[in-house]
């Protein structure tokens, strides 16, 4: 799709958030693909709270493995879908070790195959933990992009290929921090902030909190 305005919103989204990032805390691959899994239906501010005592003790497959499937429940309970993720993520580890030597696989195909692993979690990981470019969508990214006329789809797969067709490669990760920083800070799903908004005046759909 074509979008006439798209430079001036990428400028924009650039000079307003200078220092957008990942607020996952995080020390190495591993812990970021916990984490991202752990951020599944949750704020990244409460992962972070349970992450600073897990990953002080377990920050690694083999160490996360000495705990049972109900130990590292326990550990996670205040979050949502606790029991799944704690499933998932010890099989995510043995299956690190088994066929990885215990490192984070590097390619979007090895990363989905994980246990509780989706396209936006993979993406997350391969973005962050080692600088590959990718786009992940999650509900701010569809939100924001579907507000500013980027795309006309909620399928988050088709998000991605219509952001990643309008924006540069190079540009694909800081903007998609970017987009995430606006939907926590002005563009929330709620009564966002057009009248405080940089991007209003691009924005077809300023006033409408329908998206």
């Amino acid at each position: 799709m074509a979008v006439k305005n798209i430079e001036a919103i990428l400028n924009l989204l650039a000079s307003t958030y200078p220092h957008a990032h990942c607020e996952l805390n995080y020390k190495n691959p591993f812990e970021l693909l916990v984490a991202t899994i752990l951020s599944a239906q949750a704020t990244d501010q409460k992962v972070n709270q349970i992450t600073a005592k897990l990953f002080a003790q377990y920050p690694n497959p083999s160490k996360m493995l000495e705990l049972t499937p109900s130990e590292l429940e326990n550990k996670i309970r205040s979050i949502g879908l606790f029991r799944t993720k704690a499933k998932n993520i010890l099989a995510t580890c043995k299956l690190l070790i088994n066929d990885y030597d215990g490192e984070v696989p590097q390619t979007m195909d090895q990363l989905v195959k994980m246990p509780g692993v989706g396209r936006k979690t993979a993406s997350v990981v391969l973005a962050n933990a080692f600088g590959v470019p990718a786009f992940p969508v999650d509900t701010h990214v569809l939100r924001v992009a579907k507000r500013l006329g980027l795309t006309t789809e909620n399928n988050p797969l088709k998000v991605e290929k219509d952001l990643t067709s309008l924006i540069s490669e190079k540009l694909w990760i800081a903007t998609h921090h970017r987009l995430i920083f606006h939907g926590r800070r002005l563009c929330s799903a709620r009564k966002p902030q057009c009248n405080n908004c940089p991007l209003a005046i691009h924005c077809p759909t300023r006033g409408n909190d329908t998206f």
